[in-house]
């Protein structure tokens, strides 16, 4: 299977970021770059989006990247920096460029923003398992 055809593929399996709203706007080998909005069932307490919300859109743009080699990669050790503050309606990009892979290791580095302005930052490592995406 291509790579870049590879998150398209998960995608379809992943309901959560069905639920999301998670949508691909690029994607290719090694980068992988995803946007969505803020919806209100999305907001904590405060009235502000969930933490939780922004981690899981980069931690979807890390995967996908990740996996755009073509084999199975699984994250083993991820974290976010939360920079802003998000509110409803909010559309937020997330966009995953490989820094460095080798046989086993991917590392990622996940910008997520909204519109020019760097809301938080993402790093992850991913582990590369030797069973390949097929169609």
């Amino acid at each position: 299977m291509k790579g870049e055809e590879i998150p398209y593929k998960m995608l379809s399996q992943d309901a959560f970021s069905q639920w999301l709203g998670i949508e691909i706007l690029d994607c290719e080998i090694g980068r992988c770059k995803l946007g969505m909005t803020i919806r209100k069932d999305m907001l904590n307490s405060m009235n502000k989006a969930h933490g939780g919300i922004s981690y899981s859109l980069a931690d979807t743009a890390f995967g996908f990247a990740a996996n755009t080699h073509g084999k199975y990669a699984v994250s083993i050790e991820t974290s976010i920096n939360h920079i802003e503050a998000l509110d409803e309606g909010d559309y937020l990009v997330a966009e995953s460029v490989i820094e460095k892979v080798n046989n086993k290791l991917g590392f990622n580095v996940i910008e997520v923003k909204r519109g020019d302005e760097l809301i938080a930052l993402f790093k992850g490592v991913v582990y590369r398992t030797q069973k390949d995406w097929e169609e």
